[in-house]
């Protein structure tokens, strides 16, 4: 991928489209702004029985997508990428809960769905840039690409796009990064766009009924295989139903009766134990992690000062990350955190700049 920065208008532009209010505003605000737009969304695997439930790619929302693009004037293409999102995604997802860690398959999708596979369609295209409907901005200074937070606290999503480099940031935008969602519902009503009072979708876009439990029993259920409930001293103090059926911080459903409140504090798979104590035990200073992306390409040379975010709706909290020799990093908190949890993204900061990120060992 070039590192031209990105050309001004009418350069030809790929939204990736979802029949959704958000990648709807966007695609009409870049043809306000002179661009030729390519509308394109994809259909990705789901289950089967999936249809009527999946709000990334259901016969209503294709629709959507459709009768939008048509709206403002622009090429429209649905794309089949059910194969490479079953292989991605899907089945990290479910190899990810084998390995006794907890995966959040967004990151996976942006990763090499749609800033990979449908990046490299766009550009196949003659495209300059893909735009999305992400809460999130671009900008370019000291020679550099910088991913920053959203406007809109509440809706940002750069913890989501943390494994974006520099080939990647020059060919993307982000034309809601400055907006707040109030502001994109009223964009949408004030052009006449059907959807602009359509309801988010948050659930996993491939289950049918936004049940991972049910999803696993049924596509990995050699992952559910009961075993002991352990103290961290090896004591065994009940049994589970199968290690991704319990989470970190978890409390409720253990089956076990204590002198004093229990919690999940890890899964051993090797064992196919999962682990309970005292709240105290919850709590960490240090964390490290794999699969580690930095926006400018390269580690840092020396320790930085940031502000981690160990999930998605997760507040930043100081700390500094080291760079290990082997494309690893160590984070180190300045206060203990609660439930950390394997497989889930670690997201550095300072102030509004996303500087890199990983996933959670």
């Amino acid at each position: 991928m070039s590192m031209t920065m990105v050309v001004q208008p009418p350069a030809r532009v790929v939204v990736a489209m979802s029949g959704g209010v958000d990648s709807s505003v966007a695609a009409a605000l870049l043809v306000e702004q002179g661009y030729e737009v390519i509308g394109i969304m994809m259909r990705l695997w789901s289950e089967p029985n999936a249809t009527a439930e999946n709000k990334c790619c259901s016969v209503e929302a294709v629709d959507d997508a459709r009768t939008i693009a048509a709206q403002l004037g622009i090429p429209f293409y649905l794309l089949n990428f059910e194969s490479v999102f079953k292989q991605w995604v899907v089945d990290f997802f479910t190899q990810e809960y084998k390995a006794g860690r907890t995966p959040n398959p967004c990151l996976a999708c942006n990763r090499h769905i749609r800033f990979r596979f449908l990046l490299q369609h766009a550009l196949s295209l003659g495209a300059e840039a893909m735009a999305t409907g992400h809460y999130a901005r671009v900008d370019h200074v000291g020679g550099r690409y910088r991913l920053l937070k959203g406007v809109d606290a509440a809706k940002d999503q750069s913890y989501v796009l943390h494994m974006l480099g520099q080939p990647e940031l020059a060919r993307t935008m982000f034309p809601l990064g400055g907006l707040t969602k109030p502001q994109v519902r009223l964009m949408a009503a004030e052009r006449g766009l059907p959807v602009a009072s359509k309801h988010d979708s948050m659930e996993l876009c491939f289950l049918a009924d936004n049940n991972y439990r049910r999803f696993l029993q049924e596509h990995a259920a050699d992952a559910l295989v009961p075993g002991p409930i352990v103290d961290p001293a090896g004591q065994t103090l009940g049994q589970h139903q199968g290690l991704p059926l319990y989470t970190i911080g978890q409390r409720k459903g253990l089956g076990i009766t204590a002198s004093q409140p229990l919690y999940v504090l890890g899964t051993d798979p090797t064992r196919n134990a999962v682990v309970v104590g005292d709240d105290r035990a919850l709590y960490h200073e240090t964390l490290r992690v794999r699969q580690v992306s930095w926006t400018a390409d390269a580690p840092p040379a020396e320790p930085l000062d940031v502000q981690v975010k160990i999930r998605y709706k997760a507040e930043g909290s100081p700390a500094t990350v080291a760079a290990l020799p082997d494309g690893r990093a160590e984070v180190r908190f300045v206060e203990a955190q609660r439930a950390i949890t394997p497989g889930q993204g670690a997201v550095f900061y300072q102030g509004d700049e996303v500087v890199g990120g990983g996933i959670i060992e």
